[in-house]
């Protein structure tokens, strides 16, 4: 068997079948490091040889759009039309919180159409749509100017981001059902196993995950260590920290590294696989986002992919689990003068170009 052929795939529609792997493209826009963008398309290639076919990106991820696009004409250029037609990219529509009171189908059409050019697509494959603040009331015209955008052909498939159970319902019965819905969904964080399992049933709504790996958290170089809480300056690493409080705090969170590690240790494994494979393991699970940012990160990431937990695994984890953060999808992080929201950037597709 070859290596791509180890990583598992499923069908979201009609001729959109993924990676169940997803390689995450945040970190191409400079928040998480340098990067060397002439070596961008030659990782990615890395990636899709490998099996992950499936890159997540977003309008306001600075720049990423258009190096996925210059990957593109290097894909077709070096492999050719099969596998570029392989290849799905998920990019999101995030109209800045400062344009939503006055958003228009016009607004919507020119950053669908900037998409579209960056990533030099005729048709969108998955556009992921995100909205701020639930008391704007445009958010039902945005969701149908997605629709007619749709419907004209220049999106292939609607998906959300972070959108709450009664809110994926309400666009759902206004005309705008997601074939997915973009969530934080971990071992630390399982919002999306409460009120969004429901809905995701009666839709055959499929959930793409992020924040799996608690922004690398689940790592041997955390088991042990101590809280590194307030001295952080990633602000990545700063929501994720936030998060292992909503779960229990840091003597809880050492718990779980300690089985998971033991699960890990007997599976030949790490704790990073352990983790996004309990979340691939989950009811309504497609996909899960993996930042991994380089070639020579693809073994262990190839490695979830392998690896199989068993009824004891699933067992030990649960009897050691905390309830963790309560509530709707992504509500902590909807409060923008509480910790989670504190520290997002809200007006950031306007400043991408």
């Amino acid at each position: 068997m070859s290596i791509a052929n180890t990583i598992e795939r499923i069908t979201l529609a009609e001729g959109h079948a993924i990676s169940r792997l997803i390689r995450g493209g945040w970190q191409l826009a400079g928040d998480h490091g340098p990067v060397d963008q002439a070596q961008v398309s030659n990782d990615l290639l890395a990636f899709h040889d490998a099996g992950i076919t499936t890159l997540d990106c977003a309008d306001i991820y600075t720049g990423v759009e258009s190096m996925i696009g210059d990957f593109r004409r290097h894909l077709a250029n070096t492999h050719g039309a099969e596998a570029l037609a392989r290849l799905k990219i998920h990019t999101k529509f995030v109209p800045d919180l400062a344009i939503l009171p006055t958003i228009t189908a016009a607004d919507v059409t020119a950053i669908i159409d900037r998409s579209l050019q960056r990533l030099g697509q005729d048709q969108l494959d998955l556009v992921q749509f995100h909205w701020w603040d639930y008391a704007q009331p445009r958010i039902i015209d945005a969701a149908l100017a997605l629709r007619d955008l749709q419907q004209a052909g220049k999106i292939r498939l609607i998906g959300g981001t972070n959108f709450d159970a009664a809110h994926v319902a309400m666009l759902a019965d206004a005309g705008v059902p997601f074939a997915t819905l973009q969530v934080q969904y971990s071992l630390l964080d399982r919002r999306p196993a409460q009120a969004m399992a429901g809905v995701a049933a009666r839709l055959g709504m499929h959930c793409l995950c992020y924040g799996t790996l608690a922004g690398g958290f689940f790592d041997e170089a955390w088991l042990g260590a101590p809280d590194p809480a307030g001295t952080i300056a990633n602000r990545s690493r700063i929501k994720y920290r936030l998060i292992i409080d909503e779960y229990g705090g840091w003597e809880a969170f050492q718990a779980l590294l300690a089985v998971l590690d033991n699960i890990a240790r007997r599976h030949d494994a790490r704790i990073a696989q352990v983790a996004a494979r309990w979340v691939l393991d989950q009811p309504h699970v497609a996909a899960v986002i993996i930042g991994a940012s380089h070639p020579r990160h693809l073994p262990a990431t190839q490695a979830i992919a392998a690896l199989h937990l068993d009824a004891a695994d699933h067992a030990a984890i649960a009897a050691v689990l905390q309830p963790g953060p309560q509530g709707e999808v992504y509500a902590l992080e909807r409060d923008r003068e509480g910790p989670h929201g504190r520290i997002m950037k809200y007006n950031l597709s306007t400043a991408t170009g």
